[in-house]
């Protein structure tokens, strides 16, 4: 392949990773992929977290006070959104993408996170520019139509660590609050001819799972528990 992509990074992709209370797994997850990717644009949406975080946040606006200190090196500067109240995870991907990220492509990276090592990025925006209908890549499971997992369902891929072609995304239905934010707009996207790539992100990418719901829950609410009542019934 003629193009270098690794050079271009910086104008291809906006990283975005949604934060809610949890300014220690942040900090950490922006540290880890910044030592990789120190100049790729890095957008922390933080979603109406308490005053305890924002020590943390204002250092992540201020290069050189991150571990590595790339920032301070000419990389890329960490912006840094305050939403007023919690959105919730779905809707505040979707408000960064639809509102904030200008780039051709845009990386979801959970802040419980730790990137270990590079590699990643390139090689999936490879895959996605071969074909015009390959739209996201990342890690792919298969849902029934309430986003729990089921082997005759229909894959979605799932958002801790996610590539996707922006404008794209902007021509579905928006990622919503939901244990599976991205459940219709993938089947809506399938339904429209284009294609999911399963990209093995978990081998460059730790995550915890469950690192903000562990301590806050998912707040799904009704609809969330009639949903799971709905799936065990085989409704």
């Amino acid at each position: 392949m003629s193009r270098n992509i690794q050079k271009e990074l910086p104008g291809l992709v906006t990283v975005v990773t949604v934060h809610y209370q949890t300014p220690e797994l942040l900090r950490k997850t922006v540290e880890s992929f910044q030592r990789w990717y120190p100049s790729i644009p890095y957008l922390v949406f933080d979603n109406g977290s308490s005053p305890d975080s924002e020590k943390v946040l204002r250092q992540i606006e201020m290069p050189g006070l991150l571990e590595w200190g790339q920032s301070a090196e000419g990389g890329a500067e960490v912006h840094v959104h305050r939403e007023p109240s919690n959105i919730f995870h779905g809707p505040a991907l979707d408000k960064a993408v639809r509102e904030m990220v200008s780039t051709p492509y845009v990386f979801f990276l959970d802040s419980d996170t730790e990137t270990q090592t590079p590699g990643f990025l390139e090689q999936a925006i490879e895959q996605l520019e071969q074909d015009p209908s390959m739209y996201a890549a990342g890690r792919q499971i298969r849902v029934n139509r309430r986003g729990f997992k089921d082997p005759d369902g229909f894959p979605i891929l799932l958002t801790p660590y996610l590539l996707l072609k922006t404008d794209l995304y902007r021509q579905f239905s928006p990622f919503i609050h939901h244990g599976q934010p991205g459940l219709k707009h993938f089947y809506e996207a399938q339904q429209a001819g284009y294609r999911l790539i399963d990209f093995p992100m978990h081998d460059y990418i730790d995550h915890l799972w469950r690192g903000t719901a562990s301590k806050f829950g998912y707040r799904l609410g009704l609809r969330g528990k009639w949903d799971f009542l709905m799936n065990k019934l085989g409704w």
